[in-house]
């Protein structure tokens, strides 16, 4: 994003006390009235809503407690501390003390809104005066005013998605408190949850304001050069990283589809599929027409995360110069000689490995080609970009040979001489199973490790194509046509796309998708959740799907079971490997997050989600 012409606000926001919830206080230079004086800070209250959103809570990678972190709270991935809130939280122990997890998404996303508020106000925002030349202050202000309706719908979607759920002892579905105002300090503040229904319309209602002032998207090619000439410092591809009209048609997609899943509907509402599916297929259309009516994307070539421009964003993150934080998250500590210090943090499970299927594309449960005593040969070409295990050499970009291989295999009778990457030993991941995505276009020097720009992207094609895939489903079947699409289609061509290292993806004919479209929708809704399980691992989807596609007894069968590693034993130059080895046991205290403890002593009309009668 360009912060040219965009200053951030002078005002700090303090949270403590329900006094100060959701009040701005002067820093002796300006108060909330003086704000709207001064062009720079009428433009900070969005780009400091960015920043809240992007970067200060939820960074602006995937090292965050919503993104890789949270997959330590699902069945994907174990984190290496033990004591860590999201641990605590996957094992049934999370506590009032430790409720840092839940608090950063509740306070960044409030802090967001009452700034957002704070402009939208008797429309104060978009009558400044931002710029001198009247025409190019329209275009600011009219821009500035469709960001807040829109970065306050990201914000009300993030609370929904992460505090939606059923009341404590009782059976309604609540979402958040709906805040349309900047709160004021010296109002008695007792705020209670509006209704799943209510907030999924206030949400609905605000990118439906954000599209009456958005650009379609970003993009310089949508203008003239002649109208473009004095106006590039304004608008077009300048804007890139800010929220458009694609990104809107995108949260309204992903609001219907949640509001559509199992858990939130329980009139089965088909007009809610639909909705996700119209929404979703909007944005399809754009990101796949040629330029200048959109972005020309291909949906089979490879998704980069390391290119900050990448063909398949839809809107992503600030980014962040010289990264490496994937690195140290995944990878070993013997890895440190290559100079970024890894921690090995976050190591894939055993089911994760199960999920994805054999070269052919057929699950490993079916195969002809798998075994279980070779379980990294003959699977499914994802999984080599995804996954480091025992035995995997590491060839960096643009090099022919190796530079690490990946030794898990325990020591011997003596205890010793056992693998350098193994569980248990320094800084290495509890699972043995390393994670290789985000990480696939390393490039080590000699001496040290080249670091690289990298952004979070929020939504890409990819969240797209399976909110329609899932919704289309639902409304006409995996071979029915609905917005142009099918969803056999769809999926097919995601398991059909290159994957992450640039290399071919599930071959054709995909026989076992065949099958599975024909065997009808349940089957298919089956594939459709596995085949999102590998498409956004470590991305932060995972546990919220988790909750949505099932109700409390599928939830908790499905979930509340060990999760395992993979133990490696080397007898002279072969290994044989051990797939029952448990390493930590899932027992969820409720498929919803609680809504943080001091909120609730706070606010008396306050209702805490059911399953945490501890936290009431």
């Amino acid at each position: 994003m360009k912060y040219k012409y965009l200053l951030l606000i002078l005002v700090p926001f303090l949270f403590a006390g329900c006094k100060k919830f959701l009040e701005a206080y002067p820093n002796g230079d300006k108060s909330r009235e003086d704000v709207f004086n001064y062009q720079e800070s009428v433009q900070g209250l969005i780009g400091r809503s960015y920043d809240y959103l992007g970067s200060d809570y939820s960074s602006k990678n995937y090292n965050s407690n919503e993104t890789a972190y949270l997959e330590c709270a699902t069945d994907n991935a174990v984190r290496r501390s033990t004591t860590d809130a999201i641990v605590q939280f996957a094992k049934g122990e999370l506590t009032t003390g430790n409720q840092a997890v839940v608090r950063d998404y509740w306070t960044r996303d409030y802090n967001a809104i009452f700034l957002l508020n704070l402009f939208l106000k008797d429309n104060r925002g978009i009558n400044s005066t931002v710029l001198i030349v009247p025409e190019l202050n329209r275009l600011v202000v009219r821009r500035l005013q469709g960001e807040a309706f829109g970065l306050r719908a990201w914000a009300e979607r993030d609370l929904l998605k992460k505090f939606g759920g059923k009341e404590l002892g009782g059976t309604e579905l609540l979402g958040f408190p709906i805040v349309t105002d900047p709160l004021n300090a010296s109002n008695d503040i007792n705020l209670e949850r509006n209704t799943y229904d209510a907030c999924v319309k206030q949400i609905i209602q605000d990118c439906d304001s954000a599209l009456k002032y958005l650009p379609i998207a970003h993009r310089d090619y949508l203008y003239t050069s002649a109208y473009l000439s004095d106006k590039k410092d304004f608008l077009g591809s300048v804007n890139w990283n800010r929220i458009d009209g694609v990104t809107m048609y995108a949260i309204k997609a992903m609001t219907y589809l949640s509001w559509a899943s199992k858990r939130f509907n329980p009139t089965g509402d088909v007009a809610r599929w639909d909705s996700a599916a119209k929404y979703a297929a909007k944005v399809m259309d754009f990101k796949m027409a040629a330029p200048p009516l959109g972005d020309g994307y291909v949906p089979t070539n490879r998704v980069d995360f390391n290119d900050v421009y990448d063909k398949s964003i839809v809107w992503s993150s600030r980014l962040v110069e010289n990264d490496i934080t994937m690195e140290q998250v995944f990878f070993p500590a013997n890895a440190n000689g290559n100079g970024f210090a890894p921690y090995g943090d976050i190591g894939a499970t055993r089911e994760f490995v199960d999920a994805f299927g054999d070269s052919k594309g057929f699950p490993i449960s079916a195969s002809t080609v798998y075994d279980a005593n070779k379980p990294f040969d003959n699977r499914d070409p994802r999984f080599y970009a995804v996954i480091n295990y025992n035995g995997r050499t590491y060839i960096p970009a643009g090099s022919s040979s190796s530079i690490y291989t990946f030794e898990t295999w325990e020591p011997d009778a003596q205890g010793l001489n056992g693998g350098k990457d193994i569980a248990g030993v320094g800084n290495n991941v509890r699972t043995n199973i390393y994670v290789k995505k985000f990480c696939y276009g390393i490039n080590w020097k000699t001496s040290s490790f080249a670091r690289r720009p990298r952004c979070r992207l929020n939504i890409r094609f990819a969240h797209m194509a399976f909110t329609f895939a899932e919704a289309a489903n639902q409304v006409v079947g995996p071979n029915g046509t609905l917005y142009g699409y099918s969803p056999k289609n769809v999926i097919g061509t995601s398991r059909a796309m290159k994957t992450y290292e640039d290399k071919a993806g599930i071959p054709a004919p995909d026989t076992y998708l065949n099958n599975v479209a024909t065997a009808g929708k349940d089957a298919f809704y089956d594939l459709i959740k596995n085949e999102k399980r590998i498409e956004f691992c470590f991305e932060g989807e995972r546990f919220h799907d988790m909750a949505r596609w099932t109700n409390d007894t599928e939830f908790k069968s499905l979930y509340n079971k060990p999760v395992h590693g993979i133990k490696t034993t080397k007898t002279g130059t072969a290994f044989t490997y051990d797939l029952t080895w448990e390493v930590e046991t899932r027992a969820y205290n409720s498929a919803y997050m609680p809504i943080p403890y001091d909120e609730i002593l706070r606010m008396s009309k306050l209702v805490q989600n059911e399953g945490w009668d501890k936290w009431k």
